[in-house]
């Protein structure tokens, strides 16, 4: 129980998604009595007149910003306009209504996707502006990465309290794996799992396999924005990450291995890799709030894994 949120009105902005929802059922472990969460068919958020009509029905004293419209690789290269313009109309007037609204605390929550294509691995914050995101995803990154812009502003001239959290990529039960928007975990256990249903020799994956990324459990990930949301107060943005790399070769391997495919694993070098490489400097979330990120990336997998075969035995 926390006696913070136990006295705050807290609206969630995506609270029904794939991250709110464990963000929303963290808040209410802590004690929140009040979480709001906007449904999109209430509130459209990109419209002004539907999230002052929010702010007006919720009146919160702190916003976690999870909402965004988002994709893997694919649907960034197919949607590269809309991704721009629905994330950061949301975000720039929901922010700027917040602090018209008297919002105590502002939560924005970024991306990954904002650092600079070569980034020095490990990630750190201080890096952030060092170059221009890798193009497939950049608009959306560049979207996101705004809000940070805004929040240090707002701080500046208005004395609002936004802050910056950029969780790394997330993976878990109830991930999307819709193959059209689905990032690359969901992506592989759903081409390895329907392969063994169907007896298939192969699976074709994008790119060379030799990108790297890392990923964090979706509690991990909520874990690290309630208590960022709770503690931290600072202008400059925290990663939210677990502090580990993986190529896509061997997590397709892994995941391969995981769901009993034995086929071939081929791969389509005239689709892109996406970032070279990926990983985060975690240490500021530590140090500044206490967070480190618990599951490890095998036991993560296995539990994503078997929510989605059980998922399908049940369909």
């Amino acid at each position: 129980m926390s006696e913070f949120w136990a006295q705050r009105r807290v609206v969630v902005t995506g609270g029904a998604g794939f991250l709110g929802a464990q963000v929303t059922a963290k808040l209410r472990l802590l004690g929140c009595k009040h979480v709001f969460v906007p449904r999109s068919r209430d509130y459209d958020l990109r419209r002004l007149s539907d999230i002052q009509r929010m702010l007006d029905t919720a009146r919160p004293d702190v916003i976690i910003h999870l909402a965004a419209v988002v994709g893997g690789i694919g649907g960034n290269m197919a949607n590269p306009g809309k991704y721009f313009y629905d994330n950061i109309i949301m975000g720039v007037q929901l922010m700027e209504q917040s602090r018209l609204a008297g919002v105590q605390k502002f939560v924005a929550i970024g991306t990954i996707c904002s650092y600079p294509k070569f980034t020095p691995v490990p990630f750190k914050e201080e890096d952030l502006w060092n170059g221009y995101p890798e193009e497939t995803n950049a608009p959306y990154g560049l979207a996101k990465k705004m809000l940070i812009v805004q929040a240090q502003a707002y701080r500046q001239q208005y004395g609002f309290n936004a802050i910056n959290l950029l969780p790394v990529n997330l993976y878990g039960p109830r991930d999307n794996f819709d193959p059209d928007t689905s990032h690359v975990i969901p992506a592989l256990i759903k081409k390895c799992v329907d392969a063994v249903r169907a007896g298939a020799p192969e699976i074709v994956c994008w790119g060379d396999g030799s990108a790297t990324r890392e990923f964090i459990y979706v509690e991990d990930a909520a874990e690290g924005i309630v208590r960022g949301a709770e503690h931290y107060d600072g202008a400059d943005p925290v990663n939210i990450g677990s502090g580990m790399e993986i190529s896509i070769k061997d997590l397709a391997h892994m995941i391969a291995a995981f769901t009993g495919f034995a086929g071939r694993i081929t791969w389509d070098t005239t689709k892109p890799n996406g970032q070279p490489r990926r990983c985060l400097d975690t240490t500021k979330a530590e140090k500044l709030f206490g967070f480190k990120a618990a599951t490890p990336f095998e036991e993560g997998l296995r539990r994503t894994i078997g929510w989605y075969q059980e998922m399908l035995s049940a369909s």
